[in-house]
């Protein structure tokens, strides 16, 4: 049994994949993915790090997307659509799997459109509470459609549409690597802008980095964009503060899914975008976030992520065009409260679903 994994979201990938390599030892798996994580960026993406720690086969594809907004940027897409469309014919025609699981976005459509001409079992499953462009095309393609919230089953045809929940990586509730040790003499942070990482975050932390050191250990996943060098400039930043806040300031590119255990673990607070994916995992963890939602996300998804944290009081909301000043008042004011936030977790119980990707795998390889 070969199945192909491809998407833009890693994270419910490589759930699904921990528990197949768990059940299901007989299904080869292959993931078709970005080998390079922007057009401009030639470092490696983390799901071809990811993929290629598991030893399983990595194809590369680089499709083009549709975009509301006429710029330069999103012509030059456009014209890469029909590329993406060969690359995708071929990859099916050669490895010819027997199921398709698709994690939604622009790179998936070209598969799932020629693994449905192939007539390849299509299954999809979509992780937000405002569903994309592409992935309502993906639907029209797809045997079965998975979604992470009731609220999203009228987006498409009910007959074939089931509220799954999102599968969440078993890694994030263990402790496997610890990429360092921390000594916790004061409450950890962990600012995060997502396996890129986000320049708009690290711009709001410079500013405010030693004031944080002061009072809390932070731990600082700044992405690896070589446009920005925003690892560069905080490690310059790091190397001029006194010794004792060097000690508190741990600054990492990305981290590994063995290693997010740790982290997620020591931290008292999270601090980072609201995509659907770190919603369910904080969620899980009953972890504190003080949420930065992406201006720019689709629907404005990860403002609604937020604000079903913030309403439930679980977290807060921070508006990155807002002064940094906002932005270090909110993390004094959450962290003399961290024990008020996780009490309240109990008031997003029904989001959370267990098994998740046990219930994906019983879908997807049901005899029909």
């Amino acid at each position: 049994m070969k199945l192909l994994i491809t998407g833009g979201h890693l994270s419910p990938a490589l759930a699904l994949i921990d528990e197949i390599e768990k059940i299901k030892k007989e299904v080869d798996i292959i993931f078709v993915g970005r080998k390079y994580p922007t057009d401009r960026e030639r470092t490696l993406s983390l799901e071809y790090k990811e993929i290629s720690k598991k030893n399983l086969i990595f194809i590369s594809i680089e499709a083009g997307r549709l975009n509301r907004i006429i710029s330069v940027s999103s012509l030059i897409s456009f014209i890469r659509i029909p590329f993406g469309l060969i690359q995708a014919f071929f990859i099916i025609n050669k490895y010819r799997p027997d199921k398709i699981m698709s994690f939604g976005g622009y790179l998936a459509l070209p598969v799932v459109f020629w693994g449905y001409i192939f007539r390849i079992p299509v299954y999809t499953h979509e992780q937000t509470l405002r569903p994309g462009l592409a992935n309502r095309f993906i639907s029209f393609f797809s045997k079965k459609i998975f979604v992470s919230f009731d609220e999203v089953k009228h987006n498409f045809p009910a007959k074939k549409t089931f509220v799954s929940g999102n599968p969440v990586k078993p890694s994030i509730f263990r402790i496997i690597d610890k990429p360092f040790e921390i000594k916790k003499d004061r409450q950890v942070i962990y600012i995060t802008g997502g396996s890129l990482g986000s320049h708009s975050i690290n711009l709001h932390i410079k500013k405010i980095l030693k004031s944080l050191l002061d009072k809390y250990i932070v731990i600082h996943q700044v992405g690896d964009t070589k446009e920005y060098h925003d690892y560069e400039d905080l490690l310059t930043i790091k190397d001029q503060l006194p010794k004792v806040l060097q000690s508190r300031y741990f600054l990492v590119k990305h981290f590994f899914d063995d290693q997010i255990g740790y982290i997620y673990n020591i931290s008292d607070l999270v601090i980072g975008r609201s995509g659907a994916n770190t919603f369910f995992e904080l969620l899980s963890l009953n972890k504190p976030a003080l949420f930065i939602p992406l201006p720019w996300s689709s629907g404005r998804e990860q403002q609604h992520h937020a604000e079903i944290f913030t309403k439930a009081g679980c977290g807060e909301i921070f508006h990155q065009i807002s002064p940094s000043e906002k932005l270090l008042r909110l993390i004094d004011l959450m962290a003399g409260r961290i024990e008020y936030y996780k009490n309240n977790f109990k008031n997003l119980s029904k989001f959370y679903k267990k098994n998740v990707s046990k219930y994906l795998i019983s879908e997807i390889f049901k005899q029909d």
